[in-house]
């Protein structure tokens, strides 16, 4: 993974968008540790298709089917397990980096997503139970979750934000956080160890959009999204609010590029992580795009490049009456129901 470690070097972490009982007990998780993976992310269609390919769980699926659980709660024993395995790998990662890296996440029921007390109950409930400092709660970027953001915070819960499609989410998202870090340091508690990150769907965005554009556009609106908010994370953490904070020790949310898989095959498989690499981001990458990128991906310092066009094909698209908070917003709502779907299917063979 000579290109992994090139990437590192950069100053970006790649992340493994990909968990399975198989992946951590075949050594195959810790081998990638060792080539220079420094992260793993999951979520609901992730898990699905873990509990109906990998053979591993049969066992303990038709062991946990004879007690009297709900589905939910069968589904939780199975993926509490996987990810506090795969924290426990990850954890010498964790110490070497001073909890910057080797963070696994697990995602609160995406029904949950407008319920601001739900979300913050159920987070706390799964950051207890996994009881790993290296665990990651995943909250939808919603209104509500963004103020369950606040609170887990200040309760120094490691949050994956999830589902971001545009700057002022990613905005509203910085706000919420330094809240939570102010909330927390008025009771003189440390903040140190407490990582956010903001999960910035990439593919999506061109997915949807794309029919909409003219050629000369097409497959550029992710790209120039990515480019101009990370020109806005390093201004705000320049910026004297979060210097503040910074003094005190609070780590600043930092960028992750989600939804990298190439949808459009008349693109380049690795379109979304050799343009968006970047010193202080993470980028969450699927197995088989991950490969496509040991292969042939090219490596450089590319989120900075080429940013004064990408505020131009911004401009662009939206003087073609195209609104991109409201897409943003649609596709954030279209994701959450695809996690329900997600969830659901998976929870139908725990019945």
């Amino acid at each position: 993974m000579a290109v992994i470690s090139a990437v590192n070097q950069l100053g970006q972490q790649i992340w493994l968008d990909n968990l399975s009982r198989s992946l951590i007990q075949s050594g195959e998780l810790a081998r990638m540790l060792e080539e220079g993976i420094s992260g793993v992310t999951s979520n609901p269609a992730i898990f699905q298709k873990a509990f109906a390919g990998d053979s591993l769980y049969a066992e303990d699926v038709a062991q946990l089917k004879q007690q009297p659980l709900s589905p939910k709660q069968r589904y939780e024993q199975l993926a509490v397990a996987d990810v506090q395995a795969a924290c426990d790998v990850c954890l010498p990662l964790y110490q070497q980096t001073n909890g910057t890296a080797g963070l696994v996440s697990l995602e609160v029921a995406p029904d949950l997503a407008d319920d601001t007390a739900a979300t913050i109950t159920e987070a706390l409930r799964l950051w207890q139970t996994l009881n790993r400092p290296n665990a990651m709660i995943k909250v939808p970027a919603t209104d509500s979750g963004l103020a369950a953001l606040t609170t887990l915070v200040a309760q120094g819960v490691n949050v994956n934000l999830t589902l971001l499609f545009s700057k002022k989410q990613v905005q509203k998202a910085y706000q919420a956080h330094a809240a939570g870090i102010r909330q927390r340091l008025a009771q003189n508690l440390p903040v140190d160890r407490i990582q956010v990150v903001a999960s910035f769907f990439l593919s999506r965005i061109d997915n949807a959009l794309d029919k909409l554009l003219p050629a000369a556009l097409q497959g550029k609106t992710a790209l120039a999204l990515a480019k101009t908010a990370y020109a806005e994370w390093q201004e705000f953490t320049q910026s004297r609010e979060f210097k503040n904070l910074s003094v005190q020790q609070a780590a600043p949310v930092r960028l992750l590029w989600a939804s990298t898989a190439t949808k459009n095959p008349q693109y380049s498989d690795v379109l979304y992580i050799e343009n968006v690499i970047g010193s202080h981001t993470i980028n969450t990458v699927p197995t088989h795009t991950l490969n496509a990128f040991m292969q042939h991906g090219q490596v450089a310092a590319t989120i900075s490049e080429n940013l004064a066009q990408a505020k131009s094909n911004l401009i662009e698209i939206e003087q073609l009456g195209i609104n991109l908070e409201s897409l943003a917003e649609r596709l954030q709502q279209e994701g959450i129901q695809q996690f329900i779907d997600a969830f659901d299917a998976l929870l139908q063979p725990l019945n």
